[in-house]
């Protein structure tokens, strides 16, 4: 029997050491807009039309959380983690400028066979974020 389609990653989560660090690295440096949040122990920001990313504080989230209409069970990572947040072509070369001139080093630039492009950096957490352009995977 076939499953039902999915529809999408809604969110994706990273573990931070030092939430306000974190924080203030999403927003001002990759510009994502903040959405809810607790300070003390999460941070949401809209990551696309239909996707969130969420920074947790590591260790925050070991315990069951209960909200309205249920309970969130515990989670939590550590070590580096990988994310890909999508840009577009035009944008690239405006990414690289930007994130220079935040004193962000560009680790890795890769040029993919289906003409998509790459740039990967470190976050405070020491997570690699990719910055990619279509044309990487058959569906992107």
């Amino acid at each position: 029997m076939k499953p039902p389609s999915i529809e999408g990653i809604v969110e994706t989560i990273l573990y931070a050491a030092d939430l306000p660090r974190s924080v203030a690295f999403y927003r001002e440096v990759l510009g994502l807009e903040p959405m809810t949040g607790d300070p003390a122990r999460f941070q949401s920001f809209k990551a696309g039309p239909r996707q969130v990313l969420l920074l947790f504080k590591q260790g925050a989230t070991l315990e069951p959380t209960p909200v309205p209409g249920g309970v969130i069970p515990p989670h939590d990572g550590s070590g580096p983690h990988h994310i890909g947040l999508a840009v577009t072509a035009e944008d690239n070369e405006n990414w690289r400028t930007h994130l220079s001139s935040h004193g962000i080093v560009i680790e890795s630039e890769t040029r993919w066979p289906r003409g998509g492009r790459s740039l990967y950096f470190r976050d405070p957490d020491d997570h690699l974020i990719e910055l990619v352009t279509p044309g990487i995977w058959p569906n992107y």
